[in-house]
């Protein structure tokens, strides 16, 4: 798992911010270089919601070097062009790298007044910025944070909430059940005068029957859409 490092936060509400969103996309260790305010911080905890609690660790180092001395790939996010010569990408393509690398990798924001110095930015592999609108590039800490971790979760595949979900949702009803509910809805219809002119007759079945199988329906869909008429 990538490692988040925070260059000199100003406000211990953005680190408790960062290190909840970081265990939302299963990210639990964190690196403060130098934090303004000293560690720990009070005003962090209400800010993590527990993310503490839960396995998000904090180290404090006194500078960048020392923060990412361990480190095979350290990403700077920055939205200023630096004119290095290094392999710009985006948050996705951070994650993707990191993934695809298999290597202890480190990802460093910047402060929130100023961003990453350019002597820290010299020291990472790749330079990941976001598409931001130019006129208006400055993010909060913690929602740059979110942006990258967001990332991280979609590249391991996570689901949130929704995984294993399909495990309860039913298979399609049988063909001849679908076939069986045409020829019901058909009749009735058909006895509501609704195929007129008669000569489009078959059209109209047709795109009709095309429309109900893209709802890709269930054996209980189908015995609930027959069930008023006594035909299921």
């Amino acid at each position: 798992m990538p490692i988040i490092i925070l260059h000199q936060p100003q406000l211990g509400e953005n680190i408790g911010a960062a290190a909840r969103v970081m265990l939302n996309f299963g990210l639990t260790e964190l690196r403060l270089v130098a934090p303004r305010d000293g560690w720990p911080n009070r005003a962090a905890v209400p800010m993590a919601a527990g993310a503490f609690e839960a396995g998000v660790t904090v180290t404090v180092f006194e500078t960048a070097a020392a923060a990412i001395g361990d480190l095979g790939l350290v990403l700077a996010a920055t939205a200023r062009p630096r004119g290095l010569q290094k392999l710009v990408t985006d948050a996705g393509g951070g994650a993707g790298l990191i993934a695809a690398r298999g290597l202890e990798a480190g990802v460093i924001f910047g402060a929130e007044n100023h961003g990453l110095p350019s002597e820290v930015v010299a020291l990472a592999d790749v330079i990941m910025t976001y598409p931001v609108e130019p006129k208006f590039a400055s993010l909060n800490l913690a929602q740059a944070v979110g942006v990258f971790c967001s990332n991280w979760g979609a590249v391991q595949g996570r689901q949130g909430r929704f995984e294993g979900a399909d495990e309860g949702i039913e298979p399609p009803a049988p063909r001849d059940d679908l076939l069986r509910m045409f020829a019901h809805f058909e009749d009735e219809l058909e006895r509501a005068g609704y195929f007129y002119p008669p000569e489009k007759n078959d059209v109209m079945k047709n795109n009709l029957r095309t429309a109900f199988l893209r709802g890709s329906w269930t054996v209980q869909e189908v015995r609930t859409a027959r069930q008023g008429a006594g035909r299921a």
